[in-house]
């Protein structure tokens, strides 16, 4: 591996055989050890000297804690649910500013429980019936009072992909990218078909591109606000694009030679290259070593 992913790599036991023992969970909110995660909304509370921010458990605050897990010295980790209605920001850029600030650990900590905020704040009504659901299995799950429907937190499955030709790899901006900017391409992958499917579907509906012999590379967890980004490769047939101007406003074929200078931060570069927690740098940084 060129360099780690970002938001992989928290050292925590998901403690999953405590979400659904009440007393288990009761003793684990009693374990003077446990520290909850101090939250703006869905952004970090930056530390001092960077890092996250753990606090001992307020026990005057009525929202419920979330298990996050239990770490290294056995300590428990919670993080607490959104208050009932409250409106969370999930477009507040401020996070960008913070994430550099965490060790990668503290990424994935904090990136599963920006996810699991998030899902709370958005699923307060059952989709089967509408009424009000309730917390249950340590913040895992949110259970109906009306039909009993039981509701759980999903990640949407994206393809994230390099397609090769010739020694050059595909890369596209979209409108609203940093000038110069320019990533590999992405989509939501679609009921009723597999990965492969998916990045031939997205580089020909996107770029107009025949693919094959997709492979798979890494996966990476994106809480923006819960998706799994699915890393591959692809070999083009041809390498004339037609691109699809709602979704891309430019592409270009890339050599080794311009992905190194990319990555390096050479002021010459043809392009700049996506920041190190995301992972279509590890692509880059992988297709080019």
């Amino acid at each position: 591996m060129p360099l780690p992913l970002g938001f992989t790599g928290a050292r925590i036991d998901r403690a999953d055989q405590l979400r659904s023992d009440a007393a288990a969970f009761a003793a684990t909110v009693a374990d003077p050890r446990a520290t909850c995660l101090a939250m703006d909304g869905i952004d970090p509370v930056p530390g001092e000297r960077g890092g996250l921010v753990w606090e001992p458990l307020d026990r005057s605050d009525e929202r419920p804690l979330l298990l996050l897990g239990i770490d290294d010295a056995g300590a428990p980790r919670f993080v607490r649910a959104p208050a009932p209605g409250a409106r969370i920001d999930a477009r507040s850029r401020t996070v960008m500013r913070l994430l550099p600030l965490l060790s990668p650990e503290e990424a994935a900590l904090y990136g599963g429980a920006r996810s699991l905020v998030d899902w709370h704040a958005r699923h307060g009504f059952c989709a089967v019936c509408s009424a009000p659901t309730e917390i249950f299995r340590g913040g895992w799950g949110r259970r109906c009072g009306a039909c009993d429907a039981e509701h759980f937190p999903r990640v949407d499955p994206v393809v994230i992909m390099l397609a090769e030709c010739d020694g050059r790899v595909l890369l596209g901006r979209q409108p609203g990218f940093p000038p110069g900017f320019f990533s590999a391409l992405a989509g939501f992958v679609e009921p009723g078909e597999s990965l492969e499917e998916a990045v031939a579907r997205e580089l020909f509906e996107e770029a107009g591109i025949q693919v094959s012999d997709v492979s798979y590379v890494a996966s990476q967890p994106w809480p923006f606000p819960s998706s799994l980004m699915i890393g591959c490769r692809a070999v083009a047939r041809d390498p004339a694009l037609t691109l699809d101007m709602t979704e891309l406003e430019a592409a270009m074929w890339v050599d080794r030679a311009e992905v190194r200078a990319a990555l390096a931060g050479d002021m010459g570069a043809s392009f700049l290259a996506p920041p190190p927690l995301a992972i279509a740098r590890y692509l880059l940084e992988d297709w080019a070593s």
